[in-house]
């Protein structure tokens, strides 16, 4: 019997990359395929990455996408990491058209939302229960709102403030490597940060991903927050996985 199969495209500051997904395990099933984003990355010269992606593995079914920003109805709200052009921009019709898709065959959602959908998904059964934050530390620090498995969508929580700073401009894991931080002083940042969402969130689970999540060994323990901390299961793929998930709920409802 042949496994259900979706396409994720999960676009980032630096790189867009998607692959074909197994819905039924919540894995890629061949080796993903990545390009590095246009700069400047503007809607149109991304859309084309976008296309070359997807058709470099000949799919024609639904495809989903993520953003770095808040995304409401396809449309994109806010930039992070991402050419500010793309503010405003009806992404799920832009990228319809260039695949040559329907537009209801296209879902864009954001990327942190889409790496917590896989997570969710297919990560350990208690990843469902209470209230669950997926934190992504990378370019930026992005976020996902879990309550009993429901996503509540386009939370913001990188972009809290924190000691007069936005915290992903003193917590995210391209400010460790831009600033070559040891593994204990990023590891103090990245719990100030927690420590300051722990006062307006009381979550029973913080998720962290990102490609900082395969060293989670290093700075994990670490961590001085009250709420428990695990790493993501997925890594680098969640995005990918994430918004193949998404297409195909939204083709199945």
């Amino acid at each position: 019997m042949s496994s259900s199969r979706g396409f994720g495209v999960d676009i980032g500051g630096s790189g867009i990359k998607g692959g074909v997904v197994d819905l039924d395990k919540g894995q890629l099933i061949d080796e993903r395929h990545r390009i590095p984003t246009p700069q400047p990355s503007k809607p149109d010269a991304v859309a084309d990455v976008v296309a070359e992606v997807v058709e470099h593995f000949e799919w024609t079914g639904p495809v989903g996408v993520t953003m770095p920003g808040v995304v409401r109805d396809g449309t994109m709200h806010t930039t992070a990491n991402i050419d500010p052009s793309w503010k405003g921009t009806d992404a799920a019709s832009l990228f319809a058209e260039r695949l040559g898709r329907d537009p209801g065959e296209v879902y864009v959602l954001n990327d942190a939302d889409a790496a917590g959908i896989a997570e969710i998904n297919y990560g350990w059964p208690g990843d469902q229960k209470g209230v669950v934050v997926l934190l992504t530390f990378g370019t930026g620090i992005g976020s996902a709102l879990f309550v009993d498995g429901t996503l509540v969508p386009n939370t913001e929580f990188g972009h809290l403030e924190v000691d007069g700073h936005d915290a992903e401009t003193r917590a995210a894991a391209s400010v460790k490597e831009e600033k070559e931080l040891s593994w204990e002083h990023w590891a103090k940042r990245v719990s100030r940060y927690i420590n300051a969402l722990e006062t307006v969130l009381w979550p029973d689970l913080i998720i962290a991903g990102g490609g900082v999540s395969k060293k989670a060994d290093k700075w994990l323990p670490l961590l001085t927050v009250r709420t428990k901390v695990v790493a993501a299961e997925l890594r680098n793929d969640a995005g990918i996985v994430g918004a193949a998930v998404a297409a195909g709920a939204r083709k199945s409802d």
